[in-house]
């Protein structure tokens, strides 16, 4: 085996109760990571703004109610606007410890709300973002819907990085759009804490051949104080046993998967493994069949009014 080119981490986190507070722990995970030696590290899916686990907004089929309203309003309150002092303050934060700073954020853009990817460079510029394209299930009802121009492959000394958020992982379209831009290390941050999502994260490294971060949150009851969902009744029971973990071109784990609570997870990659793999398996190459399966993919920042004015 040759030298290892890089070295990356994932962030297992609880949930915090204010944008501010998960700053503050990003920021303490961050610094932790550079210590590690690590050149980038990922945090968990909505992690500044929060995923609203058990929460119904007050909806059902037909109907929404005046108190699932109010804490829709309570939510985008919380939510940060892209640029904004909360991004200013992550760029300060990944300029700090001089690495890349990949995270989730619920992104405030008018009154729609986005899932949404922010990736900052070691100077603390904002590369770019990735919104969602498809919320899951009772997630569409709060979070709008990302386009294709919105899903970025960054260059960076490390390898190509790109993200690809918990159930976008089941698209295989979505997936094959990133392989064809060359993804090298793919991040994959998540709410999804359940077994099945370990053997997903292992199946995309291998199809692409490409090394796979994943990060979640541990999460427990008492960290939901205003979800509906009652059936967990303990406030110390688990609702979200984590899992993060970090996996190789050929689906070999190199770190986690962690389930007992808040942990910083690192490993050691080397690129030279990515080439070793596309020797027998590069399906947007030589292991693809253009003559009988084509993808299209429309990356136009599609808006619903657009404004222009011809002078004559």
């Amino acid at each position: 085996m040759s030298t290892p080119t890089g070295r990356v981490a994932v962030a297992q986190l609880s949930p915090a109760s204010t944008a501010e507070n998960a700053i503050e722990k990003l920021a303490d995970f961050t610094a932790r990571a550079r210590a590690d030696g690590a050149g980038l590290v990922l945090f968990p899916e909505a992690f500044v703004g929060g995923y609203p686990r058990g929460s119904s907004f007050g909806a059902m089929v037909g109907s929404r109610t005046e108190a699932g309203r109010d804490a829709f309003r309570r939510y985008w309150a919380s939510a940060i606007d892209v640029p904004g002092a909360h991004c200013t303050r992550i760029g300060e934060i990944a300029a700090e410890n001089a690495m890349y700073v990949v995270v989730g954020v619920i992104e405030r853009d008018g009154g729609t709300l986005y899932c949404t990817v922010l990736f900052f460079a070691p100077d603390g510029s904002l590369m770019g973002k990735h919104r969602k394209l498809m919320p899951t299930a009772s997630e569409r009802l709060i979070w709008g819907y990302g386009n294709g121009s919105t899903m970025p492959v960054f260059d960076t000394p490390l390898g190509k990085v790109g993200a690809v958020i918990c159930w976008e992982n089941y698209m295989p379209l979505l997936r094959a759009a990133h392989y064809a831009k060359g993804i090298q290390i793919y991040c994959a941050p998540t709410a999804d804490g359940r077994e099945s999502w370990q053997p997903t994260m292992r199946h995309i490294a291998i199809e692409g051949r490409c090394f796979v971060l994943s990060a979640n949150l541990f999460a427990r009851r008492s960290d939901y104080p205003d979800a509906d969902d009652t059936r967990e009744s303990n406030r110390d029971d688990v609702v979200c046993p984590g899992g993060s973990c970090i996996v190789d071109p050929f689906g070999t784990v190199l770190a986690g998967p962690h389930f007992e609570g808040e942990a910083l997870l690192c490993a050691d990659i080397d690129l030279e493994t990515i080439a070793r793999g596309k020797y027998d398996l590069d399906v947007v190459g030589h292991y693809a069949r253009p003559d009988v399966f084509r993808l299209l993919v429309n990356e136009t920042d599609t808006q619903p009014v657009t404004f222009f004015n011809e002078k004559r």
